[in-house]
Parts: structure tokens; sequence; C-alpha cells
């Protein structure tokens, strides 16, 4: 056991002796088509491993923290879960900006931080540390995912669109780069930087339209991508262009398009109800027996991060930073997509994504010819990452 109480060998073997405690922040008031049934997944994963036994014997708590969606709120979060509820690890995140303030936080503090969501290629390589590891497929990762698709368009005068921050830019600058160099021929004719929810949605198409472009990479996602979607459809914008669109397969942001949908983009997300594994149908399973609901990305995101601590935990042996930083690199884990490992080059989990089509099924927007993609097929190699990411 990691923390064992003097008579804890005096306890019945199903309960268990002490608390392992782990801090939990997230954007719950900021994206909570996504933050909720995210927290459904960690809570469901809590549970399957605490009825298990815990982490070698321990039961493992989460304190759990909102950060508005402000990376300020975040820091002050982490700084009251480390020093008042003493948290062994930090976790969670959610926007790009949030993710990269809680990854120099943990280097400062020398605190483990598994990150959840951010997408940001920065995290792991340009501002890469040796205490931040992160769980989902990247902004590279699901951009060479979806350039691969892509690069089999005839279309050559491309336009962006994308919220002005940093999930934003840096998932338009990896799909062009990637893109880019499997198809020199392609011209980008134009982009679009709306603010992060609060997009002019009319201003934005008209202006797309202006560059007279032959395909789009979208970028927006949640009420802004109802937004956008609404305005396109009713100014004609994707009418004989192909649309490519990160993220817009998900449920959180497929759902709430329904019957406006537009049909034939290329997207990555998560078609909960098409999967078919085993992995997958004993998760889907359990969290419809305890939320009588679906699933969406998020409750993956959060399920699999939390069976990920308790491996680590588990393989560590110990709460000691350092020893949690050797037990990650290269750890495998299962998950409800099949087993990943987070590579211990750059801290990147080889989680991957679906990737597939939009169409509309009795008025609601679904995800079809979808495919998984695993992603350590679309990371970089040990050399690459290498010139990439600060050594430590």
């Amino acid at each position: 056991m990691l923390v064992a109480a003097a008579f804890a060998l005096a306890l019945p073997a199903p309960l268990l002796a002490a608390e392992i405690k782990i801090g939990e922040i997230n954007s719950y008031s900021g994206l909570p088509a996504f933050t909720e049934p995210y927290r459904k997944g960690w809570q469901l994963a809590v549970e399957e491993i605490n009825a298990k036994g815990g982490i070698n014997g321990d039961k493992l708590v989460v304190i759990s923290k909102d950060d508005a969606g402000k990376p300020a709120d975040a820091v002050t979060a982490a700084n009251e879960l480390v020093s008042r509820e003493g948290v062994v690890m930090l976790t969670g995140a959610f926007f790009s900006h949030v993710g990269l303030a809680l990854s120099d936080f943990a280097a400062q503090k020398k605190m483990f931080f598994l990150a959840g969501e951010p997408l940001t290629d920065a995290i792991v390589w340009s501002k890469g540390n040796r205490y931040t590891f992160r769980l989902r497929p990247s902004n590279y990762m699901q951009a060479a995912m979806l350039a691969e698709e892509a690069a089999k368009l005839p279309a050559k005068r491309w336009a962006t669109v994308a919220p002005n921050y940093e999930y934003g830019q840096s998932a338009v600058a990896v799909f062009k780069q990637l893109l880019s160099a499997k198809r020199p021929d392609i011209e980008w004719v134009g982009e679009q930087w709306p603010p992060q929810g609060k997009i002019d949605a009319g201003a934005v198409a008209e202006a797309l339209a202006a560059t007279k472009p032959e395909a789009i990479l979208n970028v927006t996602f949640g009420p802004d991508l109802v937004k956008f979607v609404r305005e396109g459809n009713t100014r004609g914008l994707f009418q004989g262009r192909s649309v490519v669109s990160f993220l817009t397969g998900e449920p959180e942001y497929i759902d709430p398009l329904k019957a406006e949908t537009p049909e034939g983009w290329i997207v990555t997300g998560y078609p909960w109800n098409g999967v078919g594994t085993p992995e997958h149908d004993a998760f889907l399973k359990a969290y419809q027996a305890k939320f009588n609901d679906y699933p969406r990305l998020g409750s993956i995101v959060g399920y699999a991060l939390m069976k990920s601590v308790a491996a680590i935990l588990t393989k560590a042996g110990s709460t000691d930073t350092d020893k949690l930083i050797e037990a990650a690199r290269g750890i495998g884990v299962e998950t409800p997509f099949g087993p990943i490992v987070f590579r211990a080059i750059d801290h990147q989990a080889t989680l991957g994504a679906f990737v597939g089509k939009t169409a509309v099924k009795d008025g609601k927007g679904v995800m079809v010819d979808f495919v998984y993609r695993d992603g350590a097929k679309y990371l970089p190699s040990d050399d690459e990452v290498k010139k990439m990411r600060p050594q430590n």
C-alpha cells in the first residue's frame, strides 16, 4: 500500500485502508457540453477502480475544481489543491491555454500533471516538460489523420476558420504544414480568426466566400460551430465545396446541429453507437447502466484519464513525483478504444480518433464511413521530437 494506516491490517479485505488524493481541474462552467460527460466518465472509472481494490489497497479520491476556462483560475485552483488538499498529482484541463498554464505550474512546483483534453502540440513539444503528460490525440495527430483524407480531394484553393487562441492557431498551423507537404499545389487563400465563444458567423461566412475557396478547414466547435453552420447553410457557403473539420463528429458538437448538420464533411469524432469492440461494449454497458445516457467523447477522455492515473500510481507503488514520472514513461493502459501507450520520448499517449464523414439520419447528425485511426501511426519519430522538445 502507498499510504497505509497502522490499523489497516485489521480491516476486512474489501475495505480500502487509506486515501490517495488526486486533483482534477476543468472548465465545467466554460464548456459543459464536453465537461459534464467528461466528469461522468472519470466518476465511473474511479468507482470501478475502488471496487477492485483501489491503488494497491488504497482508495482513490478525486478532488475536483472548476477553472471557468481561465488560466489564472486554473493556477489558483492548482495551488489550493496542492497546498490545502495535499493532492499527489494534478489532472484534467480542457482549453489549450489553460493546459499550458497548468503545465507551467507543474514544472515550477515539480508536480505530476496528466492533461486530458488540451490539444495544442506545444504541451508535449515546444513547451513540454518532464512533469506533464497528455492523453488525447493532439492537433498534430488529428491534423495528420485529416490531411491524409484532404490530400485526396481535387481542391487546390483552401481557406481556414478557427478560434483565435492557442488551440485554433496550433490546429491551423499544423494542418497547413502537413497538407502542403502532401500537396505542394495547394494555395491558401484566406483565414478567419473569430474570438472563441463570440463568433460573428454571418460575417465570417461572407468573408470566407469572398476568397472563393474550393475547400475549407473548420476548427470552430461548440456554440460557435452551430452558428457557423447555420449561417454557412443560409448563405450556401458549403455548396460545391469540400469541408474538413476538427472534432465535428464528436457527439458534443454534432448532436446540437440536428437536421442542420452539413453532409459530407470530413471530420474526426466518436460514433459511440457504431464502435462494436469488446472494450468499448463493456464501457458502453457500464456507462449507460450508471447514467442512463449515452457517452460523448468527453466521457471517453474522463474514463481513460482516471484509468491512466490508476495504472501509473499502481506501477509506481508510490506517490513520489519522480517515481510517478518514471512509471508513466512508456506505460500501457487499457481504454475503451483499445490499448494505448504514453510515449517516453514526449509523454504523448497513442490514443487515436475516428475519422469519417458527416451525414443526417432521422433528423440527426451522425458520422458515417468512419475508421478508427491508431494514434501511434500519426506521431513524429523520436528524432523529430528531439528537435521540437526541450530535453529534460
